[in-house]
């Protein structure tokens, strides 16, 4: 009879035995030994169904095809754009995957993009190689002219996002920002009220040093909620500091 000896998002070393029996299938990060399903890197273990797998504590960011990624442009040739994906090797954005529009021969390509914009783009293949191809043709891909990125591990970002993006909808409700995570660790977070776009970044960078931790969701939920009350009645305060004020000068 198999049986699953961890629990989802425990944290395991190699060696740990995560499940026994044959209807379990390992995955990333483990391996089978005879009827016995065993961690092979540090990690969180994720349970999809029968399949097991290690979600890695740390790491680079390594670039997969249909991954969505935010990128900065750090050159370009005459016909395409360098972009900088968080990886050894920078991505290739062609006039082609960049826009529809006719552009002439010799015409500046600064226009569209220049060093140093932010771009949220998409893999679309990785060569043997490591040559990275770009879109910008597909839903949200974009120049982002607003806003800032934060940046963490790429192993993180799944905690981040949560369960059919549970945990980032959480964080967008709760401070009004507009929140986009990028697979390769940056996170664009964008809002007209400094302070909500600081209580959303504090989520984040809160999610990633507990990512390991159970209750991960009511933890965050607990802390947006207390900083909300907090702010609300901090803004308060200051309205009726000014109020005050008004009528001393009348």
């Amino acid at each position: 009879m198999s049986k699953l000896l961890v629990k989802d998002k425990e944290v395991v070393v190699p060696g740990d035995i995560l499940a026994e029996g044959m209807d379990y299938l390992p995955s990333y990060g483990t391996q089978r030994d005879k009827e016995q399903i065993i961690a092979m890197r540090v990690g969180l273990v994720n349970v999809n169904g029968r399949v097991i797998k290690i979600i890695s504590l740390n790491g680079k960011y390594v670039p997969k095809k249909d991954d969505t990624v935010i990128g900065y442009v750090s050159d370009n040739t005459y016909s395409s754009w360098f972009v900088d994906v968080g990886y050894a090797y920078d991505g290739s954005l062609s006039l082609k995957e960049a826009t529809t529009e006719f552009i002439e021969r010799g015409a500046s390509l600064s226009r569209f993009f220049k060093s140093g914009d932010i771009i949220m783009t998409k893999i679309t293949n990785v060569t043997k190689e490591k040559a990275i191809d770009l879109t910008m043709k597909g839903p949200g891909l974009r120049k982002l002219t607003s806003g800032k990125v934060v940046e963490i591990a790429p192993s993180k970002v799944p905690r981040v996002v949560g369960k059919q993006g549970s945990m980032i909808s959480m964080i967008k409700e709760k401070t009004g920002c507009s929140i986009f995570a990028g697979q390769n660790g940056r996170i664009w977070i964008n809002s007209d009220k400094p302070e909500m776009d600081k209580l959303a970044t504090d989520a984040i960078l809160l999610i990633q040093e507990k990512a390991h931790v159970a209750g991960l969701t009511d933890l965050i939920k607990e802390f947006l909620e207390k900083r909300v009350k907090e702010l609300a009645k901090w803004n308060t305060q200051k309205e009726m500091m000014v109020e005050s004020l008004k009528k001393q000068e009348q």
